[in-house]
């Protein structure tokens, strides 16, 4: 089989070129091929295949084998290796588990637009948010991030009593300047610390705008808002239609080749 592996800001994936559907779907050879000592090592496997009203289809399996939901890093490298095949020039559209998502290629970043948004839920008695970007995301604010315990804390909270069952990603964010944030994040599938995660570092954005007091009057227009993650640096705009809920929502940053194979 042939593969070629990318990352977007340290989030890897092997892609697959799918199109013939002869990739078989089975939940340990796909575990087996993420494994980063006895495979080939990823983040997740993503398979590109076609479809009859976009330019392809991405399909998404975790790291442990799993469907996988939205994942916004695998999605803009799924665009790269989209743009690679030759299906696309410039823009495209494709469709995902969630619907279907437009994206741009911007000299070395890829733009993706994803799903509005329209509810954010706040727990005053735990103080954390909980949202859907494509992929479920718990967010909580905390100091001295660079020190904190991500892996033993987000484990801990995938696998409470509420999220145990369909599991959620837990990101650990913290304000480094006006439209500055640094995120760590546990992903389940994974289920471990990753270098970043797309959907995750939307979710952190859109509670930065429902926290932050600053003199943007974030009703109005479009901006960026900068997410620092272990592996990089990711853009995010949106604008703000309610109290909660968001529309035009783009994540753009880096997506990068790292090699080819055979296995």
């Amino acid at each position: 089989m042939k593969f070629i592996k990318y990352q977007g800001t340290g989030n890897d994936f092997i892609m697959i070129d799918n199109r013939e559907l002869l990739f078989n779907k089975n939940k340990a050879e796909i575990a087996a091929l993420c494994h980063r000592r006895f495979g080939i090592g990823a983040d997740g496997v993503i398979l590109l295949q076609n479809n009859a009203d976009c330019d392809f289809e991405m399909v998404y399996y975790n790291a442990d084998g799993s469907l996988g939901s939205m994942c916004g890093n695998g999605g803009r490298c799924a665009v790269r290796f989209a743009h690679h095949l030759g299906l696309f020039k410039r823009k495209t559209n494709f469709l995902a588990v969630d619907g279907t998502h437009q994206a741009e290629l911007k000299k070395k970043e890829i733009c993706l637009k994803m799903k509005d948004v329209s509810h954010i839920e706040y727990n005053e008695e735990y103080g954390y948010f909980f949202l859907d970007t494509g992929s479920p995301h718990y967010v909580e604010w905390v100091r001295d991030l660079a020190q904190y315990e991500v892996f033993s804390k987000g484990k801990a909270i995938r696998n409470n009593d509420r999220f145990r069952e369909k599991g959620t990603n837990v990101n650990f964010i913290e304000k480094t300047d006006e439209y500055l944030i640094n995120i760590r994040t546990y992903e389940r599938g994974v289920e471990d610390e990753t270098l970043a995660c797309g959907t995750g570092s939307v979710a952190a954005a859109l509670v930065f705008s429902l926290k932050n007091d600053t003199k943007i009057a974030f009703t109005t227009g479009d901006f960026d808002i900068i997410v620092k993650t272990l592996g990089g640096h990711l853009a995010v705009s949106f604008t703000k239609t309610g109290k909660d809920t968001f529309e035009n929502i783009y994540l753009s940053g880096g997506a990068e080749k790292v090699f080819e194979g055979e296995i």
